[in-house]
């Protein structure tokens, strides 16, 4: 690998750890030229299915579009970014998961609406409005129903009070 500073064709790598999560290597490394130290990160490359949207059109797997959309959907949501960022990792993870070249929008749709419906029942009622489209209050109406439905079906064969409910409404088709 280059040196950064003096730009030498070969540096040594002087100590290498595998991080916490186990998915990256550090390197520490040396240039027996400048005698400088750099660090270098080493991970999987992974390549992603192709996104197919509602139109036929294809489209690269965008990683940050996922995180605005989750964003926009948590504004001024008691979420921590850790939590959304074990969201996404979680979809993608799924997506590498099923193996395949190409997967539908509504596919990734369906996995947003499931993680923010366990991370936030508001966040998830925003998304869900745009997603499904909804004409007007009637339909906002009917999915708090839906999202108070499941977790009064939740806490009765629970038998507790607190939302345990990890399972959004059945998805309606469009």
């Amino acid at each position: 690998m280059k040196c950064p500073f003096c730009n030498a064709d070969d540096t040594n790598v002087i100590d290498s750890r595998v991080s916490e999560e186990g998915n990256r290597i550090r390197r520490r490394r040396r240039c027996p030229s400048c005698d400088k130290r750099f660090t270098t990160y080493e991970t999987v490359e992974l390549r992603l299915p192709q996104v197919v949207k509602h139109d036929g059109t294809r489209a690269e797997f965008d990683r940050n579009k996922l995180l605005t959309g989750f964003k926009r959907a948590l504004h001024k949501r008691p979420v921590s970014a850790d939590a959304v960022e074990a969201a996404i990792d979680r979809i993608m993870q799924h997506l590498l998961s099923l193996g395949e070249r190409e997967v539908s929008s509504r596919s990734i749709g369906e996995s947003v609406m499931n993680e923010l419906y366990k991370l936030d029942k508001v966040a998830y009622i925003r998304f869900a409005s745009v997603y499904k489209s909804f004409q007007d209050v009637d339909d906002f109406r009917d999915a708090i129903r839906e999202v108070n439905e499941v977790n009064a079906t939740s806490k009765t064969q629970t038998g507790t009070e607190t939302d345990k409910s990890s399972t959004p409404p059945p998805a309606k088709d469009q």
